[in-house]
């Protein structure tokens, strides 16, 4: 999601009447329910969802404060790890209720238009883009999927030497003497050993990653998390998301079971989550990254 505001300015003066803004969550052909946009809580400070039509689609929106929306106050919003948050949590539930009706195509956090005439037109500019992507989505979903190196593979850099010979003083410093080229062997064979487990752990990502894309529409990479972001000593190898024909699910989730359970891939720890909105398939402004199947429709 976009940590930037996308305020798109209305044609002429802006009218200063109107104290809101719009946020704009989804665009649908099946809009939601009454009820469902009643119950739907997104940002606490603004008003009920309703949905907006835009030619033969439907955008889920919401209007919400100026004061408090606008590209100034916003972008100091989220700038604050708390308030980015909450946005997320309230975009989430928003493009959420859309896709309790049907297929949705999700938008970016923070896109904001000042009124419904300028939210409409951007829709409908893009009606035929936006249709298709919703043809591409119909009756699939996304599964994340982590893989880490395995704890126990992961050589840790710096590790405590056990062995004995060890010299001291100028022996370690310089390799001299029978210690000292004993220490430099050690640590050569450790570093040796680093690089052999990475890599090992690395072709076995990529293993994993070219079994699931067989029971996948389409694939794509994001970034490998941190160690910060992941809490994990071993580092993430691969963080990836499938988009999988909702008729698929079984036969995804039996082979993620399978290439963990079947020890063919010892080196890596698989995490998997799913089935998810296809956030990461919902793209139209930049190129795709994207690979999919010769057969995919």
């Amino acid at each position: 999601m976009s940590r930037h505001p996308a305020v798109v300015p209305a044609p002429g003066a802006r009218d200063t009447r109107s104290p809101t803004v719009v946020w704009a969550f989804a665009v649908t052909r099946t809009p939601p329910s009454e009820d469902t946009l009643v119950m739907t809580t997104a940002h606490e400070e603004g008003g009920p969802l309703r949905v907006l039509r835009a030619g033969s689609l439907c955008l889920v929106v919401q209007d919400v404060p100026a004061a408090l929306f606008d590209e100034t106050a916003l972008r100091e919003r989220l700038n604050t790890p708390g308030d980015l948050e909450r946005c997320a949590r309230a975009h989430h539930r928003g493009v959420e209720a859309a896709f309790r009706a049907g297929t949705v195509v999700p938008l970016p956090m923070a896109t904001l238009y000042r009124g419904d005439l300028n939210a409409a037109r951007a829709v409908a500019s893009r009606e035929a883009a936006l249709a298709a992507l919703l043809d591409r989505l119909a009756d699939r979903t996304e599964w994340a999927v982590k893989v880490h190196a395995a704890e126990t593979n992961t050589p840790l850099e710096g590790a405590a030497d056990t062995g004995t010979g060890v010299g001291t003083g100028t022996d370690i410093g310089t390799g001299a003497g029978t210690g000292g080229r004993a220490y430099l062997s050690r640590a050569s064979a450790r570093r040796r050993a680093r690089l052999d487990a990475r890599g090992k752990a690395l072709a076995e990502a990529e293993a994993v990653d070219a079994e699931l894309r067989r029971h996948a529409v389409a694939a794509t990479r994001h970034r490998p998390q941190s160690e910060q972001l992941t809490g994990r000593r071993a580092p993430q190898l691969l963080n990836a998301a499938y988009l999988v024909d909702d008729a698929e699910w079984a036969a995804f989730a039996a082979a993620l079971d399978r290439i963990g359970t079947d020890g063919r891939h010892p080196a890596v720890e698989i995490g998997a989550s799913g089935p998810w909105i296809p956030y990461s398939f919902a793209r139209l402004d930049e190129e795709s990254e994207h690979t999919e199947r010769e057969d995919a429709p």
